[in-house]
This record gives C-alpha cells, structure tokens and sequence, in this order.
C-alpha cells in the first residue's frame, strides 16, 4: 500500500535524479562545447597564457640547375641542436605516449635520469653516449650555472625531427640554410654565392632571389608547466620550397670552355679572358666562360674583383668585329655590293681633316668591300661607312646593340656608349665605321653575329631558361621577341664576306677545322687609361665568327684583357680553333657539303 511518506520519498528521489541528469547534461554540453564546437578559441586562449610554444619552419632555398636540368647550386635545410645542461643533468619525467607521466607501482614519478637521455639522444645522432654526457660534463665544470650547450651542429632534418619526437625539455634547436654548390666553380661568377646569413650577394643568386626565396612556416604546440608538448596540440603551416631557375648553360660545356680559357689566358699573360658560346636560332647563352673565376662554395678564397662576370660588367670598343656592321649598312643604304671598290692607301687625310691609317703600311690599292673587310682596312671601310651620312649609321649601330643594354638584366651592367650622330666631330665620323668612338659588351658583339648568322634576324639573348615553382608551374622570361635587323640578302651577303675573312685572310691555317666552312673576324681595341686617352702597346683582343657557315648553329666569342705575349687579335686564333672545335663535337654537328665560295679582295 502506497503510503503519502512513500509518495513523498519516491518524489524527492526522482527530483534528485532529475537535477543529476541536468547537471551532467549540462557538463557533458559544455564539455563537447570547449573540447569540439570551439576547441580552438580555447586552444587560443591557453596559448594567450603562456602554453603556446611556435617554432619556425623553414624551407629550403630553390636549387639551380643546367639546361639538362644538372644541379649548380643546392640547399640543405641542417639544424644546430643545443640544450641546457643544468637542465638537462636533473633528468626528466617519463612520459607515454599520450604524454602522461609514467608513475611505478608505488605511484611514484619514474624519472630517467641523464646518462640514460644521452642514450637516447646518442642512438639519433651517431654520437657515442659517453661524448653526449661529456658535452653536459664540460659545460658544468666551466659553469656551474651554464645554460646553454651545442649537442651537435648541422644535423639533417631526420634527426632533428627523431631528436624533438624525445620531447625533451632542455633541447632547443635552430635551422641553418647551407648552400652547395656541386661543381664548385663551373659557371661561378654566373651563379654568384650567398652569404653566411643566406642573404644573395652575385650573380643568379641575386638576380632570380623571387624565384627562388621560400616561403617559411611555422607549427604551434601547447607545453604543460614542466615544458613537455601536449599531444594532439600541433599546428601547422607547412614551409614553402623556392623554385628552381633552369639556365640555358650546358655544364660540361661551361666546364670544358672554363679549362680552355684558363691556359690560353696564362699561355698569353693576359690580365682575363673569356669565352660566350650562343646558339644561333635561339640566342640562349650555352657556355660563358671566364677566367680567373670563383667558387661559389668558398667565394672568400678569390679577389674581390673575380666574384663577379666580367663578360657581363665590361664594356669596350668591339674594333673590327663591328666592320660588318659598316658593310651591311652600305649595302642596305648606299647599293654597295660585296664587290663594290674604293681606292685605298695605307693612310688616308679626308675632306673634313680626319685622318684614319691602317695597323699595316701597304701599296695604294683597290679593295672590294670584301677586301675590306678580309685585310681589315680603316681606310677602306671609312670610305664604305662614308657613302651613308651620319644618322642612317647610328641608327644601324644602334639596332645592332650599340649604347644599347645587352637585354640580360644584369646588376653591375656597365653603360655602353654610342654618341648622337649630330655630336659626332670630324674623326668620329670614320672611327665609328671601325668600331672605335663607342662601347660594347661582349654579349652584344656575339648577338650581333648571332643576327648575321640568323639571316638578319636577332633573337634576345638570353641566360635564365625559366623558373618552376614550388607548385610546379613554369614561369619563363618576359624576353623581347624575333627583331629583323636588316634584310636576309644582307645577313647572306655580309656571312659570305665573313667566310672569306676565314678563307682569305691570315686567319685561314691557323683557324681551319676541316670539313666546316667558318666565318668571322678579329678585333683588336686600344685599351682606356682612365684619363681620356689610350694605354700605350695594351688592347682588348676578340675573336668571333660561326660555323658551319652555310648552315650556322652556333657562334662563338672569345676574348683577352691585354694579353702581353701576343698583344693583337692573333693572340685569339689558337682559343678560338679550340672552343669552335669543342663546340661542333659536343653537339655532334655535322661537316659543311661544300667550300666557301671565294669572292674578289680587289678590283
């Protein structure tokens, strides 16, 4: 029989339950809430207190590569690990692997003690235990109170991640970029080098910095008062590579032409030299030797003055290489034709009082444009250039690069120099058809020979082939497209008078690879003394032409800075048969069907 007591009871009892069960509903609400619907405000704000620990990620600097895609220059992310060994001596608490501390039987807190850390740090990074504890040892005889201590130094990214994964307290570590370079100085003072502090200092190092600067990240962690990581607790934003810059370099090339320079510069005693090896339909740079060099690992052990590119920084009168210039535009715009004569003495007084000779005394005789250009006369092509007035042939100086920048972008370029044709005074007027009274670099001498040997049509030149992304998108320079500089008969008619050059000239024994049909020109140019004037009995000496010719792949410069055993442009013959010759077998170029067509010298 239910009694009113048992009602009442029975009442209070469910009351009770009822308020049990809100009260846990309630914590189990807030509980999801905290733990799941806003887990991460809470992350946050125990982080806002002092929990949150965040570590830099770095990523690795973009790598740069050949043509055939063969590794310059490499990063390597390495890590300097240090502790605390005043910490580290105490030991520390074990823990599992959800980060509880581990407690014995007796519900004690099991505490693994030094040497046994230096176990396990030893087992990670190869080093002997007993060096491991020695490395607190010396710490703490020299400082009691030491806080700080290399463990190792330059440690790969598997070791640093094995060592953190020990969550030990006293271990800090700090990421290092090291730079590598492969093939230590093959194409140095292109590449350029970085500096202790990673930052780029030469070359494509500095030049293509966007492409190839990473993006750091960073992951984020909660730590309890003993400093041990809370599990599950990591944030992170993965680090970004740079990409890698793909030049148009061929590496054995560069190697091959780097050996070259480097004994034909000490054969001659010459300052520096050099050699650009350009692919005629294209314009891409293959091979840009120089010598002395640097290695960009150890950039310190070369003067100041060999870390960069000279080919790229000097500016000179191109003397005679430009000759062709002069014939094309008589051609172009005064009718001229490769046999088209002028009466010439070994030195000349013009109408306006400029005087111009010639580099050897000879009889008064009549030479074709051609002869012109195989004996190398002054006198001959001062009168050819003087058939076209003054501005028609600034303008086709200029088109052919002439006070123009080389397209290359380079930092350091020097300013090449051309005066406005209205400037020009009596003895310009015919320096300037000899390729004296204005400035050039060597990329603009070979791209010009590159328009010859393209039928007229110049193609930029050009160093970076392009830039892959982390992401693997391809982005390629922003190049000028194809110019037509002059008309294709043109380009036919001065490459044939350049082929005779070969042919006809002194050149011919000392330069001749059999089989090929060459063409191209010597250049010898008075040296400036810094003071308005020339130094006396020191030139800048060139030699540039392309084979085959009567189907050109590729053109050749090479050059020596005030070479002192041979002083003139012979002193080039012997470096240039050699870089021609490696250049046609590297890349299996096959023999010229037929002899150079031989054209009249005089009239």
């Amino acid at each position: 029989m239910t009694t009113r007591a048992t009602r009442g009871t029975r009442r209070r009892t469910v009351v009770a339950l009822a308020v049990i069960l809100v009260v846990l509903v309630a914590f189990v609400v807030r509980l999801i809430d905290i733990q799941v619907v806003n887990a991460s405000q809470h992350v946050e704000d125990s982080f806002s207190v002092g929990m949150k620990v965040t570590a830099n990620l770095e990523g690795a600097r973009g790598s740069i590569v050949d043509e055939h895609g063969v590794p310059l220059a490499t990063s390597t992310l390495v890590y300097n690990a240090k502790l605390d060994p005043k910490l580290a001596i105490e030991g520390v608490s074990e823990r599992d692997a959800q980060g509880r501390v581990v407690k014995d039987e007796n519900g004690d807190t099991v505490t693994i003690t030094w040497d046994e850390i230096a176990q396990r740090i030893a087992e990670v990074t190869g080093q002997d235990a007993a060096d491991v504890r020695a490395i607190v040892t010396d710490a703490l005889e020299q400082d009691p109170n030491s806080r700080f201590a290399y463990l190792d130094q330059n440690i790969s990214t598997a070791e640093y991640r094995a060592l953190d994964d020990l969550g030990l307290p006293f271990l800090k570590f700090d990421s290092v970029q090291s730079r590598v370079y492969p093939n230590g100085a093959v194409a140095g003072n292109l590449l350029g080098f970085v500096g202790s502090d990673g930052k780029p200092l030469e070359g494509v190092e500095e030049l293509q910095n966007s492409c190839l600067t990473p993006e750091n990240g960073s992951i984020s962690y909660q730590r309890g008062a003993d400093g041990v990581r809370i599990p599950g607790t990591a944030v992170e934003k993965p680090a970004v590579n740079g990409g890698t810059v793909t030049l148009t370099i061929d590496s054995d090339l560069q190697w091959y032409m780097q050996q070259l320079i480097a004994e034909e510069t000490d054969r001659y005693k010459a300052d520096w030299g050099g050699i650009i090896v350009m692919e005629t339909a294209t314009g891409k740079i293959r091979a840009m030797a120089e010598t002395p060099t640097v290695d960009p690992n150890d950039p310190g052990a070369s003067e100041p003055e060999d870390r960069g590119s000279r080919l790229l920084r000097y500016s000179y009168e191109p003397g005679s290489t430009f000759k062709p210039v002069t014939a094309a535009t008589a051609i172009e715009q005064a009718g001229a034709t490769p046999g088209t004569t002028v009466n010439v003495p070994d030195r000349m007084v013009f109408d306006n009082g400029a005087v111009v000779n010639d580099s050897e005394n000879h009889a008064t005789e009549d030479l074709t444009l051609t002869g012109g250009l195989v004996t190398s006369s002054n006198v001959a092509m001062s009168q050819f250039g003087a058939m076209v007035d003054n501005q028609t042939r600034y303008d086709y100086l200029q088109k052919f690069g002439a006070g123009q920048p080389s397209g290359l972008d380079w930092s350091g370029e020097p300013e090449t120099t051309l005066r406005p044709a209205d400037e020009w005074d009596s003895q310009t007027k015919y320096a300037t058809t000899f390729g004296q009274a204005f400035t050039v670099t060597a990329v603009q001498v070979a791209s010009a020979y590159q328009t010859f040997a393209n039928g007229g049509v110049r193609m930029p030149a050009s160093l970076i082939e392009s830039c892959t992304q982390a992401d693997g998108t391809v982005v390629t320079p922003d190049l000028p497209g194809p110019e037509r500089i002059i008309q294709e008969k043109t380009a036919d008619e001065v490459s044939l008078m350049l082929e005779n050059v070969f042919a006809q000239g002194t050149l011919a024994e000392d330069i001749e690879l059999p089989g090929y049909r060459m063409a191209g020109k010597t250049g010898t140019a008075q040296v400036s003394d810094g003071k308005g004037g020339y130094k006396p009995n020191l030139y800048f000496t060139s030699l540039v032409g392309f084979a085959p010719a009567d189907d050109p792949q590729y053109v050749v410069l090479t050059v020596f800075d005030e070479p002192k055993k041979q002083r003139m442009s012979s002193a080039n013959r012997s470096v240039f048969k050699k870089a021609m010759a490696q250049v046609l077998t590297h890349y299996r170029v096959m023999p010229s069907g037929s002899e150079t067509p031989l054209l009249p010298v005089t009239g």
